[in-house]
């Protein structure tokens, strides 16, 4: 091979190891930058975020936070609604920070319900203004006031059944016996007493203040119930328990209509 042609070889092993190196830095310089890019991207707010931002009062860094917040536990249980302020000051990090979003957030507030009750204001003065002989709430299609029907007579004899030891029954006699002078009396029945045991229905009475006077009157009668609330109710009865005698009908009376 002459010297000239191993010069021209020489030469192009040369270029084209230029041309490589050149890409191969190129290529380098182009991953450092986008490197770059992706890391100072994040810090980069959007023509909308910075409106946004203006608009609420905050700052580029607070509005940074707030959108990373959000990316977090507070845009997954907040409603999509919730203000930058409340999310900041939720989050605060220290006690200072977060009286001053209390204070931004209660001036929000305190400005907004003005405006809402002067549009209000105005609202009520154009209806009026407009439709002078109209009423927005037609009454006469509003439903009635519901008559409670009075479940007692008083002619009826009512049978409460109760235990001692049973402060449910106890809540249910209370009740009964601010209505007793709506009735002709009342009969009272205690279960789980030894028959003749009466001392026990005694001291049951004078424990739940039952008047002596009403007793003697009979307007109030203390027994044994002896199976009256099986036999009654086709042993479906439980204390405690209310039927209501009128006449010669005895029908259960439920609690809720005390």
């Amino acid at each position: 091979m002459s010297r000239r042609w191993r010069s021209m070889v020489f030469l192009g092993v040369l270029v084209a190891s230029n041309i490589a190196m050149a890409a191969e830095v190129s290529h380098t310089q182009i991953e450092h930058t986008r490197q770059d890019s992706s890391q100072k991207s994040p810090n980069v707010l959007s023509a909308t975020d910075l409106v946004n931002a203006h608009l609420w009062g905050l700052s580029e860094m607070e509005w940074h936070r707030y959108k990373q917040l959000m990316q977090g536990i507070r845009g997954s249980i907040s409603p999509a609604t919730i203000s930058p302020i409340e999310v900041l000051g939720i989050h605060a990090r220290d006690d200072a920070e977060r009286q001053r979003y209390a204070e931004v957030w209660a001036h929000a507030m305190y400005e907004d319900t003005g405006r809402i009750l002067a549009f209000q204001r105005a609202y009520d003065a154009a209806t009026k203004r407009l439709y002078p002989n109209m009423s927005l709430i037609d009454i006469s299609r509003l439903p009635g006031k519901t008559e409670v029907k009075n479940p007692f007579q008083s002619g009826d004899r009512l049978l409460f059944f109760t235990r001692p030891d049973c402060p449910a029954c106890d809540l249910v006699l209370n009740k009964l016996l601010k209505r007793i002078d709506e009735v002709n009396g009342v009969d009272i029945y205690l279960t789980h007493v030894d028959k003749g045991d009466d001392r026990t229905v005694r001291e049951w009475a004078s424990n739940h203040q039952i008047d002596p006077d009403w007793v003697r009157s009979r307007r109030i009668t203390l027994n044994h119930d002896g199976g009256a609330l099986d036999k009654l109710t086709q042993g479906q009865g439980e204390v405690p328990s209310i039927l209501r005698r009128r006449g010669e009908d005895v029908s259960k009376l439920p609690v809720s209509e005390l």
